[in-house]
Order: structure tokens, then sequence, then C-alpha cells
């Protein structure tokens, strides 16, 4: 998968067109978390990989979930609906290995299994549920670049439909520094990281919004995220670093990009100007408090937000509240990336670190699931 030497001369012709191929070749990685349902195609480059194609819809799988232990059967048919389109373009894009998984809905779901095994009868797909900690290891890998390597510590909290994930991350720690094709998500210095089972769709149920939010309700919302938070014990040798400023947060959510978008005043959402976006405390509580002043049919309003969002945008931002209160950092980094991008980089690495076959009368690029 690396480029042909440039020293003088030309490269053996088996090795010139081995290299050629996998410039080409496409890999394909899918999430089907509790509220989006999201692909990345990419093809690899010396310095990671290109994004050729990308898909995402809200799906809500996990919708009502929380109220009744099982997957809906709307719920379901929407995802399927989504699966389908993914497939099709996996195979457009003739993806020689595809990773697809499924986070918290199917984790917690009693008929996540056979929801796993009906995707896989009607669309082709592998999905394969995968448990929080990797959930939390790939998180990382997919925001590697944009830790601010001059701090001591970062704080990833990825926020899904049906759960959170936080990653405390030692940035001055080995394995950030691995070349793309070396890259294992196991070996990132991650201290400590906890997993919780609310997200934006499981905590916006909870707690049923009225005709307009109000301080007391967005209160009880992040007394209770921070309930579960604040007992966690095994990130404590951190704390000393972060109360000296030495560390910063990086936020990936659907919920956090939109805040972001919100505190632009972007006409339209732009992934350009969010994805790395720094945003200090100030400018979080202000998006936030800009929110909770507008009824669930205004926030729809907002480019940035739609109506997709509107019901679940404030559960993002309390979330967040939950954690700054709980993990002061004066800093902010928006991720419009997370875990589809360390599912890439492993899928690259993996194929890099596998032998090669030879086959006589030519060889065939068959999507391989991992």
């Amino acid at each position: 998968m690396s480029e042909a030497p440039r020293a003088p001369g030309a490269a053996p012709q088996g090795r010139r067109r081995r290299s050629q191929d996998d410039a080409a070749a496409c890999y394909a990685a899918l999430d089907l978390g509790t509220n989006n349902c999201r692909l990345l195609v990419a093809t690899p480059t010396p310095r990671g990989f290109r994004v050729v194609e990308a898909y995402s819809r809200i799906v809500r799988l996990g919708e009502g979930l929380s109220q009744t232990g099982e997957l809906s059967d709307a719920a379901m048919e929407r995802s399927l609906a989504a699966l389908k389109v993914c497939a099709e373009k996996i195979r457009r894009r003739k993806a020689i290995r595809v990773k697809a998984v499924a986070t918290q809905a199917c984790r917690g779901a009693t008929n996540g299994p056979d929801f796993v095994r009906r995707v896989h009868e009607e669309t082709g797909l592998k999905l394969q549920i995968i448990s929080p900690r990797e959930e939390a290891q790939l998180s990382v890998a997919g925001c590697m670049s944009l830790f601010d390597r001059q701090q001591d510590a970062a704080l990833v909290v990825d926020v899904g439909g049906g759960s959170t994930e936080l990653s405390w991350v030692d940035l001055k720690g080995g394995g950030l520094d691995a070349k793309p094709r070396q890259f294992a998500a196991w070996k990132l210095p991650i201290k400590a990281w906890l997993s919780i089972p609310v997200g934006v769709v499981t905590l916006a149920e909870r707690f049923p919004e009225g005709e307009r939010a109000d301080a007391g309700w967005f209160r009880a919302m992040v007394d209770d995220v921070k309930a579960r938070i604040e007992a966690f014990p095994h990130a404590e040798p951190m704390r000393e670093i972060f109360a000296e400023g030495r560390a910063h947060l990086i936020g990936t959510s659907g919920a956090i990009t939109s805040l972001a978008g919100l505190h632009l005043g972007l006409p339209r959402y732009d992934r350009n100007v969010v994805d790395g976006l720094w945003m200090n405390r100030t400018d979080c509580d202000a998006a936030s408090e800009r929110l909770q002043g507008l009824t669930a049919a205004e926030r729809a309003l907002e480019p940035c937000i739609g109506a997709d969002r509107a019901d679940l945008v404030l559960a993002g931002a309390a979330i967040l509240q939950a954690v700054q209160e709980l993990w002061p950092c004066s800093r902010v980094r928006v991720a419009d990336r997370g875990l589809r991008e360390g599912l890439l980089m492993s899928l690259m690495s993996e194929q890099q670190k596998r032998p090669r076959r030879r086959r006589r009368g030519g060889s065939s690029k068959k999507p391989v699931a991992a």
C-alpha cells in the first residue's frame, strides 16, 4: 500500500503495478449507531486516506429502546433502508475490505442480534456489534490529528445516540506518532475510559421537553449525566493536569457540531469550517443558552440543526456541559470525525500487515468483511 520508490531508475514492473493497484483500492467503514447510519469509502494515501464517498442518514434505530428494551419495527425498517443504500455504494466502489459495526442500540436491545442477522440476509453486510471499549478506542483514533500536542492530555467525548464514551488520553505517551500502516487502536495512550448508557436519544426520552425549554429541565439533564460520571475513579491520576490547564477537550457528535455551527452563525453547515474549530467555555455556554431560548420548531429552522436534530441538540449540549463541569477545560475542539475514520485506519493497517497471496490467472478484488 506504499507508493513506489522515487529513487533513480524505474521500479520493477510488478512492484509498480502493485503500488498502483493499492492506491486505487477502496476501503469502506460503516457505523450504525443509535441515531445515525454513516458510511465512509476511502483510498489509502502515504499519510492516511482520501475519502471518495461519504453518506449519513439519521435513522433513530434506538427510538423507544429505553422504554421497551427492543428495536421497534419502524426503526429497523428505517435503518435497513439506509443500510441498503450503503451496501449499494460499497458495491459500486468495489471496496476490497469492509468493516461495518453497530454500537449501543444493538448492544442493548434484546432483538439486536436478530436484527444483525436480518441485515446480513437483506443487504449482505456483516454488522459486528462492538464493545464500548473498542468504540472508545476507534473514536480516539479518528480524532488523533486534532490533538494539541503542546498540551499534556486530552479528554475525547464521543456523544452518541444511546451512549457516551469518555477517553482520557496522555498526549505525551507513545502510540500517537505511528505511521498510518503501523497503526493499532489498542496501542493508543488511553489512560482511562468510561462508557455510560446515555446519549442524546436516551437522554431526550428520559427528559421530555415541554412547549419551551426551561432552565430547570436543562439542569436536570446535566445533573443526571454528572451523576453517572463523577463517581468514576480511574481518571483521577490525571486530575492535576486538567486543574493546571494542561489539557483540552475534543467533542465528537452531531449535536456538538450543530452547536458549533450555531456559534459560528453559518447559513448552512460546512464541515470544512466546523471540523477542528476551537471553542472556549464561554462560547459553549452562550450557544447552549441561545438554544434554550428557542422552541423545538424554532431550532428546526436553524440551518445547522434542522428538523432531525431539533429535539436532540439540547441533550447533547447538556452532556457536554456535564463533562465540562466535572473536567473543566478552557478549550474544546470540535470534531466532525471519529469512529468511521478510526475504522478506516484500522482496516488499512491490517491490510498492510496481511501477507500477499499470489493467484494464478490474476487476482479478484472482492469485498472482504473484516
